[in-house]
């Protein structure tokens, strides 16, 4: 027998009031009548399962239904073996298998703050949980041992959100402790473009050796200037001298002394005494010595500008002919190999002539001599972007400079 509900019949409608169904509510039916019939397919969503595990929450408080214990720094957690096995791999590995924690109602885990254990609980139960700054690094810890990957996660972002000068570089080597990839590299990057106030704390003063190396080894560090890569390196080493002075070359090997100001080089750096009594710090002093006078002729690794300062190595082109007519041209061009563009400079003054002469000092280009006989030397000023004649031209005229030409 099945109980079928149909629509509201009127009993006035002639050949209704006699009719079976009014007298019946019961009906006998095949089942293809019973496939034709209109189905409600019901679903209470998130609210279903959150109602069961407030309710499991309560049981918890109240010690209703619990069948185990979990013990942590001497405090007890009563709880249901069959809510700790949905959420984490590691308590059903332990409780559905045939170990002695799957037989006994008191289990001990050590290793975890109780603190810690009353937060992944009380995620456990409820899905969700408090992260602060005091309980982030021991909730993270508690979650990644009991294989809660979404807790873990929402620690690992919550470190991520609290980084600071003062605090990034301890959270980098947290995350590099905990295999956390994206998150280290995400301090690394912070700690790099925010360096001038990340090496005032404490936490810098407490970087080991390597690890201060690769910072300040760093195309990516932001700086105004280097002078502030060299003063950190000074104040890392003298915070525990003793142990940090055979340290200083490997460290000044880093710092781009070339690109010092000349004054605070022969005033700050020659004049630190430390420095001073380091002989095997001479020839680094020698090379910036030999960079302030001789510019751009003299190259190593330290002269390379950071990305930072607005200045980088470029080619400069000077000149040339059109392929079809060989009429000379007066463009100047630049390419930069980092970002891989090409920029246009100021154009060369008397581009009628050829056959001249280029190169470059310090900053600036000269340009001499040429085909025509010209006597004058042409410098181009890079901060002004302009090209100036020099006063002092040569006393004879000068061709492909493999001497004199004669009028």
């Amino acid at each position: 027998m099945v109980l079928i509900l149909g629509r509201r019949m009127n009993r006035e409608d002639p050949g209704i009031r006699d009719s079976p169904a009014v007298k019946r509510k019961v009906f006998e039916v095949d089942s293809k009548t019973l496939a034709c019939q209109d189905v409600l397919d019901f679903c209470s969503g998130a609210s279903h399962s959150e109602g069961i595990l407030q309710v499991f929450n309560e049981f918890r408080d109240c010690r209703l239904f619990t069948d185990v214990v979990i013990s942590v720094q001497g405090r007890e957690f009563p709880c249901h073996r069959a809510v700790l096995s949905a959420c984490s791999s590691y308590f059903r590995a332990m409780f559905c298998n045939d170990h002695r924690e799957s037989r006994e109602m008191l289990v001990e885990i050590n290793g975890i703050m109780a603190e810690a254990m009353d937060s992944f609980l009380t995620y456990v139960y409820t899905g969700r949980a408090k992260i602060t700054t005091e309980n982030v690094q021991f909730l993270f810890e508690t979650s990644s041992l009991f294989q809660i990957a979404t807790l873990r996660d929402a620690c690992a972002k919550f470190l991520e959100d609290q980084l600071d000068p003062c605090n990034c570089l301890g959270i980098q080597r947290f995350a590099d402790a905990h295999a956390l990839k994206q998150l280290a590299s995400r301090c690394r990057s912070y700690a790099l473009a925010n360096f001038s106030e990340v090496a005032q704390h404490e936490e810098f003063l407490d970087l080991h050796t390597e690890e201060l190396e690769e910072y300040i080894d760093s195309d990516e560090l932001c700086i105004g200037k280097e002078e502030v890569v060299f003063e950190a390196v000074l104040r890392w080493v003298y915070y525990n001298v003793e142990h940090r002075k055979p340290m200083l070359k490997a460290l000044l090997h880093h710092v781009r002394l070339p690109l010092l100001h000349p004054n605070y080089f022969v005033q700050t750096v020659e004049g630190d005494e430390l420095i001073q009594n380091a002989p095997e710090c001479y020839q680094l002093l020698h090379e910036a010595r030999r960079y302030h006078v001789l510019g751009n002729e003299m190259m190593s690794p330290r002269t390379r500008p950071r990305r930072s300062t607005g200045y980088s190595e470029v080619i400069v082109v000077v000149g040339g002919c059109e392929r079809v007519g060989g009429f000379n041209l007066p463009y100047t061009e630049c390419y930069d190999p980092v970002t891989g563009e090409w920029k246009s400079l100021a154009k060369l003054p008397e581009f009628t002539k050829s056959e001249y002469a280029v190169c470059a000092l310090r900053n600036d280009i000269l340009v001499s001599g040429g085909r025509i006989n010209s006597r004058d030397v042409w410098m181009y000023n890079s901060q002004l972007n302009l090209w100036i004649r020099s006063l002092m031209p040569t006393d004879t005229g000068l061709s492909h400079h493999g001497g004199p030409r004669h009028s």
